[in-house]
């Protein structure tokens, strides 16, 4: 397939429920410009609506927001909202049914929530990793009733980095166990997040579901879809999940045992040499080589590559022996970019590529037709 990036008539109008929380601000930021998306909608929680989102949100980004964002309506979380599809950045106490109300009214959900991503018929998607999983979608739509609606889900923010280089990995020696041991930047609690005189000069060494899922999700994601169901990857896994004073970035130390022996410079030839599709290759926000491998003994450093390959890619350092395991090397992801909105934005363009969003615009075009008739 050509990497020449896809032409839309127009764009697909983006609704972004949780608009003024932190992911749901990057997502509005990262749309602002976006070659094939434009936002159409904001909504957020009862306190929000009826305000611009201007008014609304308390903005945390350098960036200021987009002009497109500022005079929008913010409005509440019903299923009525003038967009093709939408991205949810709900907080989880409302992200379930709020979902599922979506898609039941015929919305596409590119969701950063946790609810649904070890649902059996709900893709939990990196597109570098699993791309294959989107073939679920028409047998959720068919399990639960949903017309064009659906649900598709990225993973948690450290999951996301962590086995965006394990993929390589797996490719081509196999996997058996993961160790890994996170220090995870506070902006991944969200605001206002951890109280200050807890996290200055500290370590919290808890940080609520994370292990669990990081322990979870990897086995859905370098699983299979069978056609009828998610079959897990069979790993053994075990996470620590730390709470660190660091903005933005999580850092991972991870030992890993191969199936097949392997050199460490095939390690790193392994990461190094990790290409995506010509076909994801040509989604805006993909990068060609999402896995950069530096050779300085101290790095990756959030203060210094958190940002590498805008935001979506992973970065890996100090690959060397491990005593337990067969090799060990730390990485560091960017928590909301690659670990939550990317993430999600990335999802979305696939989804368009593969024409999951103008089953939608369709059906819209199919109403508006048949009422204009009448």
């Amino acid at each position: 397939m050509s990497a020449q990036p896809k032409q839309f008539e127009k764009k697909f109008r983006a609704g972004v429920l949780g608009a003024t929380g932190m992911v749901g601000q990057r997502l509005v930021s990262l749309l602002a410009d976006h070659p094939w998306f434009e936002l159409a909608d904001v909504a957020a929680s009862e306190r929000s609506s009826g305000k611009t989102y201007a008014e609304a949100v308390r903005w945390h980004l350098d960036a200021p927001i987009p002009a497109g964002a500022r005079d929008l309506v913010v409005k509440g979380l019903n299923p009525t909202l003038e967009c093709d599809f939408v991205f949810s950045a709900l907080d989880s106490s409302v992200a379930g049914g709020a979902e599922e109300d979506f898609a039941r009214a015929g919305y596409p959900v590119v969701s950063n929530s946790r609810n649904h991503r070890m649902d059996p018929d709900v893709p939990l998607l990196i597109p570098e990793v699993n791309a294959a999983h989107v073939d679920a979608i028409p047998a959720q739509q068919k399990n639960r009733g949903y017309d064009t609606g659906f649900i598709v889900t990225n993973p948690n923010c450290s999951t996301a980095g962590l086995v965006l280089v394990l993929k390589p990995l797996a490719d081509a020696f196999g996997l058996e166990k993961i160790f890994v041991v996170t220090m995870q930047a506070i902006s991944g609690a969200g605001y206002p997040g951890v109280a200050s005189v807890d996290i200055q000069g500290n370590v919290v060494p808890f940080i609520d579901g994370e292990e669990e899922k990081m322990e979870a999700e990897p086995q859905k994601l370098l699983g299979k879809w069978n056609g009828e169901r998610f079959v897990d990857a069979g790993l053994g896994i075990s996470a620590h999940c730390n709470r660190v004073p660091v903005l933005d970035g999580h850092l991972e130390c991870v030992s890993v045992s191969l199936k097949k022996i392997a050199s460490l410079n095939e390690v790193r030839e392994a990461l190094r040499e990790f290409e995506v599709s010509s076909e994801l290759a040509a989604l805006p926000t993909a990068v060609r080589n999402p896995v950069i491998v530096l050779d300085e003994q101290d790095r990756p450093q959030p203060r210094r590559d958190v940002s590498a390959g805008n935001g979506m890619a992973a970065v890996v350092g100090r690959v060397r022996e491990c005593p337990l395991l067969d090799g060990k090397l730390t990485l560091l992801s960017h928590n909301l970019v690659r670990g939550a909105a990317g993430a999600a934005l990335l999802n979305a363009e696939l989804l368009a590529a593969r024409g999951f969003l103008e089953r939608r615009n369709v059906a819209q075009q199919s109403a508006n037709e048949v009422l204009a008739g009448e």
